[in-house]
């Protein structure tokens, strides 16, 4: 890969975002979008604060683009800036550069405006831009028409996985010679009423609302449930041929991809986590790695009593005694859960933790679990050599992606 590039709720931009999560910087605040009222369960999210497409968007675009589709579009201008890439890349062929981006929900927003237009006043007020605003597979398009790539585009809807899915479809297409360079990633804005609702109706959610910068608190004990969070992570993977033809600095490698099914239930993971640990075999294999060379593993670690715990299950199964040499960490502590655009933005965190031999901390793992016995880099940063990262991504439904990273 060759360009990163993030949005998220302790930072907008990599330069921001990647020291305040070795800091340990929480994005838990009170929501502010909207409204919230004590009948919602869950009053708390990580927002992405100050956010100012305007130096990327003009007026009209910013008016036409759900805040998902802008938070995509700026993510990817930065990741573009980072590869050398800016404007219609030099030296790719248009068709062999394509766009796959997941989104577990996508112009959320939207839809909700729209509905209430439509209830309010009637369907002639409802806007001529509607579908193609909340309509999820927007992003990629519009970030196609900005670029002129001309190959593979699409999105990948599977929950909590879909951005995972994405970078691994984008590995997969570059691999098989379809494409030179695919702009790959994730995001997702739903911080939006019908969205805590739901997800609050199904008990997912934490309620520490007087508690917002500690709420989200993977593998301790007083966990109680996830904290929203919004934003987008944005790689550039390329052909290393073409990388290194036009002189590309190269970040690292995407080094394997996994992917499995649990079966199981429409939202709570398999109990021992046989779907993940699926999920983490094929991406060890496929990166021709043994259990013992895992470094670093940036755990799906949702804050919730289930998963956490399954996927404790799931790492020791799969690492069998190596398990206890590897740190694993959870960065929703700090980011809150990104949905749909979670895998992309850990895949970057796991991406820099190879380059700099730093892994950011589990902030508010105070009171450690006793079924979840692992290295959780608690409270604080660690220094350690990564040679190879591994970045979970579980959905509901039952999807799990491993991915693999080398530096």
């Amino acid at each position: 890969m060759t360009g990163l590039g993030l949005v998220t709720p302790v930072g907008i931009g990599l330069d921001a975002a990647w020291p305040a999560l070795l800091a340990g910087a929480s994005g838990g605040t009170r929501v502010s979008q909207f409204r919230i009222t004590p009948e919602f369960p869950s009053q708390i999210a990580c927002e992405v604060q100050d956010f100012d497409p305007s130096g990327v968007l003009d007026r009209k675009e910013i008016r036409r683009y759900d805040r998902f589709a802008q938070f995509a579009i700026v993510a990817a201008s930065e990741a573009m800036a980072h590869a050398d890439l800016e404007g219609p890349p030099r030296g790719i062929q248009p068709e062999r550069f394509g766009v796959v981006l997941g989104a577990g929900i996508g112009g959320i927003a939207t839809f909700e405006k729209q509905c209430r237009q439509l209830l309010a006043r009637g369907p002639g007020r409802v806007s001529p831009f509607f579908v193609p605003m909340f309509i999820p597979d927007i992003a990629p398009g519009i970030i196609a028409i900005r670029y002129g790539a001309k190959g593979p585009n699409y999105t990948t809807v599977s929950a909590c996985a879909s951005s995972a899915h994405a970078i691994g479809d984008a590995l997969r297409i570059i691999q098989r010679g379809d494409a030179d360079v695919i702009i790959a990633g994730g995001s997702e804005a739903a911080v939006t009423p019908l969205s805590m609702a739901g997800f609050g109706s199904m008990k997912a959610m934490s309620t520490r609302n007087d508690e917002p910068g500690t709420a989200s608190r993977p593998f301790d004990r007083t966990r109680d449930g996830f904290v929203m969070g919004e934003g987008a992570g944005i790689l550039i993977l390329e052909a290393r041929e073409v990388a290194e033809a036009r002189g590309a600095e190269i970040l690292g490698r995407v080094a394997g991809f996994g992917m499995s099914a649990d079966a199981y239930h429409i939202t709570a993971p398999e109990p021992g986590g046989a779907g993940a640990q699926a999920a983490m075999r094929l991406a060890l294999a496929d990166a021709d790695a043994d259990p013992q060379e895992v470094d670093y593993i940036n755990a799906h670690g949702t804050s919730t009593p289930q998963n956490d715990k399954s996927e404790t299950s799931a790492i020791r199964a799969v690492l069998g005694e190596a398990a206890d040499a590897a740190v694993v960490g959870s960065t929703k502590s700090m980011t809150g859960h990104l949905l749909g655009a979670a895998g992309a933005v850990e895949a970057v965190i796991s991406v820099m933790a190879c380059r700099e031999g730093r892994i950011p901390p589990t902030i508010n793992l105070e009171r450690p679990d006793p079924d979840c016995d692992l290295d959780y880099a608690p409270l604080v940063s660690r220094e350690k050599p990564v040679g190879l990262a591994l970045s979970n991504s579980f959905g509901f439904g039952g999807h799990n992606v491993c991915l693999a990273f080398r530096p």
